[in-house]
């Protein structure tokens, strides 16, 4: 079954390849379907976490995040070159903020797809919607609403009944790491919109996260012991780096042209595809006390996305 599925996501991420050129170099006459645009993105994420499992059989989580970096950044690189724009800017700290919170979020990340089921993974990773609020609120100094501690209270819980099975047992450390990487994402955005309000476009942004992320993966390799992948992991390996590019374009677009609302709503659909994902190539299976916490959790990120910052009086 594995070579057969191999071979489906070599002949997939080909098309996601044409396709990402596509996307690069025409623009969209339909702005009220912009939204959808995050559909597109969950499915591929999808993909990317059932390449990420597969490939885990034979590599770390430093090796995946190595090729799925080096692809993004020749897909960025080459999408700046075709449109002649230069990577250069005046607010490489903050880029520089913004990779070393990403890289080891995406970092953490893989490490739980590895050790959990894929849907569990996903949804400890998208807390991250919950975790910005909390960032807000101590690194802007803003002030806390009543529906963002309903949201911080619902989350809270969602994430308890989610880690509930996994306390006495050998997934406890990747569990936790994966809500540690929905803490580091969620640190990430804060700093993305930093970048968005300093006028920095996306194209550079993903160019420096894929940049510094491919830098950092390069020197734990480098201290692991550098070794090149077997021939049955490339296509696992150049399929995750094809399927997360064309996901965080995708996902670009949506949040660029469509409505935030309805895009922020339409990312939790990632959960849903890896359920399908889970279950139809790993047998995985997720109790109804999942189920319930998967429902708080993304409901907890629905609400955290609808809420609007203002800082704090000062006394």
């Amino acid at each position: 079954m594995s070579f057969t599925v191999e071979c489906w996501v070599n002949s997939f991420s080909a098309s996601v390849a044409d396709a990402l050129v596509a996307y690069m170099t025409t623009s969209s006459s339909r702005p009220g379907w912009q939204s959808l645009w995050m559909v597109v993105a969950s499915f591929l994420f999808g993909c990317m976490g059932v390449c990420v499992k597969f490939a885990a059989e034979n590599n770390d989580s430093g090796e995946i995040v190595l090729w799925r970096c080096m692809i993004a950044l020749l897909i960025v690189s080459i999408f700046m070159l075709l449109r002649r724009h230069h990577p250069r800017t005046v607010h490489l700290r903050s880029h520089a903020f913004r990779s070393l919170s990403g890289f080891s979020a995406l970092f953490l990340y893989f490490y739980a797809i590895t050790q959990l089921p894929l849907a569990t993974a996903v949804t400890l990773n998208y807390t991250s919607p919950i975790f910005f609020v909390m960032w807000q609120f101590v690194l802007r100094g803003v002030r806390p609403t009543r529906l963002a501690w309903v949201a911080l209270l619902l989350g809270f819980l969602g994430v308890v009944l989610l880690l509930r099975p996994t306390m006495d047992s050998d997934n406890l450390l990747g569990a936790l790491l994966g809500l540690v990487s929905g803490g580091l994402a969620g640190l990430a955005y804060f700093h993305i919109r930093e970048l968005g309000s300093l006028g920095e476009p996306e194209w550079r942004t993903v160019f420096y996260f894929s940049l510094f992320s491919a830098v950092g993966a390069l020197i734990w390799v480098a201290w692991r012991g550098f070794r090149w992948p077997l021939t049955e992991d490339l296509g696992w390996l150049i399929g995750a780096g094809i399927f997360a590019t064309g996901a965080q374009l995708s996902l670009t677009r949506a949040y660029k042209s469509g409505k935030t609302l309805l895009s922020n709503a339409l990312a939790y659909t990632t959960v849903i595809f890896a359920s399908l994902f889970g279950g139809l190539f790993f047998g995985e299976r997720i109790d109804l006390g999942g189920w319930l916490a998967m429902a708080l959790i993304i409901t907890s990120g629905v609400m955290a996305s609808r809420i609007r910052f203002t800082k704090a009086k000062a006394p």
